[in-house]
């Protein structure tokens, strides 16, 4: 079986350890995730996985013939042939077995091999196993493979012949991307393979992934692209690797208790670390104290050494937004709403993006816009923000509105030599500046970053700022096309349940799907030149897309009627036999997340349960250590039944825990 085995791996850059002693191991049927906080060394030790980098110490173990794909993070760039091409050069391999199956047949045509069966046999089983190992690469498929890979990836059938210069550094990732699962690897590491993926994309590669008999290690920012593929996380702190069991909800959960236990425990260092150095300040060159000065600088020396740290990706910030203005309940009408673009070529017709588009936005919506690239997300978005005025049709804001947008060019406009720090207070309520910092942290302005000039940040980090400067503004309508680009797990939470608890409504446009999943409350569908809209969250849209699918409820346009627009009410335009069927799913989408809740609550008791039994044993181990007690056989036995009692109520509460997780799993 292939296998790819690190032991004891470290590095080191300079006087920080990257990585201490890693042990990981990966296989076929393997589908883990690496995670830690930004800076941690995620990238830097799948580069020490691939061989593109060398550790300083440790084993690394391949079996013989496994094949390692790594896709970086960034910075591949395609030239020189057409996607058709490029794509083709994934089966490299295929091409060199075949060169050989024809070297071995020519070898067998001369005289010496063709009149000798004991020399020629040996040649025949390496053409018998090569030809094996061509057809099960699928060789014979690779171009039919390679357009569906690539039209999963978001490419059309009209990009094939393109020459490869002419894709964006997003396309160039995804054609990168498209060469590793098309090279039939045995162990495939994947550094953020979702961040340049829209939600259809990142949907067709977790069903790849779902179906990939080999074996993959990745690192994403999508909690629910990590929880349907991955079934062990690997977290990378300080250096240190440890490996958790489960998906990434899982290991949030249980690294949750255990950061409790480890927040105490940093409550309890840092009172020590500061009566000692107030005795040391205080009594320091006191020469009747200076003994004991000197013996609580060892003991604070020593304590320094061992000093508890807090994860950043785990530490939780919470923010709220400044109150939002008064509006009407109509926030925003839209009525017959056109969007052309002119010609690009000679014999091309112009380009409808928007057509007769009517919609009605309330306060308090939650609305994202949904559909493929090129379907006019952005376009609509700009259009609404009064970014672009070419439109026919209507658009009317409610009394009071006020609008905040945010948009990828938003970092453009991050100029000048202010630091972060002064660009935020600047702008900040009163009330807020306190929270400022802990704010920056939350989006990734950590330590001395936030003395940066802006003028030196990068595109992701003007991104991040551009977008929290526009949170500490007081409005009532926040447009957001990709807030969730350049931000960690850690920071798209912060910014989920700021939204979440945001008094006002939010109009919106994301790749993520759990975060679209956690804040949506109705769902806009977009094609080019058709839209729907579905009353609901974003997962009754994936059901209901689901059934239109299987035929199990009437596609749109059956009766003839292709270009309806479902309007605010969300059931006019289908009748009211769609309004009573959406009105059961409702009622049945809402029952089922009362379900989930309770599941949840009970899970988080499980697990707390487990964790209370768990440090109850390793008591009664460290007593069973004891001499007091391991020499008297009464105490031994005493304790040694405890223990075993401690062991028999985990297994039954870890049972339980089973269960219910399968429970959740189901929704």
């Amino acid at each position: 079986m292939a296998f790819v085995q690190f032991s004891k791996v470290s590095l080191a850059f300079g006087d920080r350890d990257i990585i201490k002693e890693a042990t990981i191991n990966l296989a076929a049927g393997s589908k883990a995730a690496l995670c830690g906080a930004n800076g941690s060394g995620k990238s830097t030790l799948m580069k020490v996985l691939s061989g593109t980098i060398s550790p300083d110490s440790g084993d690394r173990a391949v079996q013989k013939d496994t094949k390692i794909a790594y896709l970086p993070q960034s910075g591949i760039v395609f030239s020189g042939s057409t996607l058709r091409q490029e794509a083709d050069r994934a089966f490299e391999d295929g091409y060199k077995t075949e060169k050989q199956m024809e070297e071995i047949g020519e070898l067998l045509t001369r005289s010496e091999y063709a009149q000798n069966e004991q020399k020629s046999a040996p040649l025949l089983q390496t053409y018998h196993d090569l030809q094996t190992k061509l057809e099960e690469s699928g060789w014979y498929r690779r171009q039919t493979l390679a357009e569906q890979v690539l039209i999963g990836l978001g490419f059309s059938a009209k990009d094939f012949d393109r020459p490869v210069t002419e894709f964006s550094g997003g396309w160039q990732m995804r054609i990168a991307l498209a060469k590793v699962l098309l090279s039939s690897p045995d162990i495939m590491l994947l550094d953020e393979p979702t961040n340049y993926l829209d939600i259809e994309a990142r949907n067709w590669l977790e069903q790849w992934l779902k179906d990939f008999t080999g074996g993959f290690l990745l690192v994403s920012h999508d909690r629910y692209f990590l929880d349907v593929t991955v079934n062990e996380v690997y977290e990378l702190f300080n250096g240190d690797l440890k490996r958790y069991a489960g998906n990434y909800t899982h290991y949030e959960k249980v690294r949750q208790v255990e950061l409790e236990t480890l927040m105490a425990r940093y409550a309890q260092q840092q009172e020590e670390i500061k009566k000692l150095e107030d005795f040391i300040i205080r009594f320091g060159y006191k020469a009747t104290k200076a003994a004991q000065a000197q013996e609580r600088q060892k003991m604070l020396d020593k304590i320094l050494e061992n000093k508890i740290e807090i994860p950043e990706n785990l530490k939780k910030i919470h923010f709220s937004f400044p109150p939002a203005p008064h509006s009407g309940r109509l926030v925003l009408t839209i009525e017959n709403l056109c969007k052309t673009y002119p010609a690009s070529a000679e014999g091309l017709g112009d380009l409808e993006i928007l057509k007769n588009l009517d919609l009605v936005l309330e306060n308090g919506d939650r609305l994202v816009v949904a559909g493929r690239n090129g379907a006019g997300k952005t376009t609509l978005l700009r259009i609404l923000a009064g970014q672009d005025n070419n439109f026919t049709g209507t658009v009317k804001l409610g009394t009071g509105v006020s609008i905040g947008y945010f948009s990828q060019d938003s970092a453009e406009q991050m100029k000048g030599s202010q630091t972060v720090l002064e660009t935020l207070e600047q702008d900040a309520p009163l009330e807020l500046i306190p929270k400022i910092r802990d704010m920056l942290g939350a989006f990734l302005f950590r330590g001395d970053d936030v003395y940066k000039s802006v003028n030196v940040l990068s595109g992701g980090e003007k991104s991040r700022l551009a977008l929290l400067k526009l949170l500490l503004r007081p409005v009532n309508l926040l447009i957001l096309d990709e807030p969730t680009n350049h931000l960690d797990l850690t920071s798209k939470d912060v910014l989920l349940e700021a939204l979440k608890d945001f008094g006002g409504t939010v109009l919106f446009v994301s790749h993520d799907r759990g975060f679209i999943e956690s804040l949506a409350t109705r769902v806009l569908e977009l094609k080019p030149g058709v839209a729907r809209q579905f009353v609901g969250g974003y997962a009754y849209y994936m059901e209901r897309l689901a059934a239109e699918e299987a035929g199990t409820v009437p596609a749109p346009g059956a009766a003839g009627d292709n270009n309806r627009n479902v309007k605010a009410s969300g059931a006019k335009a289908e009748g009211e036999a769609a309004k009573t069927e959406s009105a059961l799913s409702w009622e049945e989408e809402k029952k089922r997340k009362n379900e989930r809740k309770r599941l949840e609550k009970e899970e988080e008791r499980l697990m707390n349960e487990i964790a209370n039994a768990e440090e109850e044993k390793a008591g009664f181990e460290q007593q069973l250590a004891l001499p007091a007690v391991y020499s008297d056989g009464a105490k031994s036995r005493a304790v040694q039944q405890k223990i075993e009692e401690a062991d028999k109520k985990i297994a039954e509460l870890s049972a339980q825990w089973e269960t219910v997780s399968a429970q959740l799993e189901d929704f």
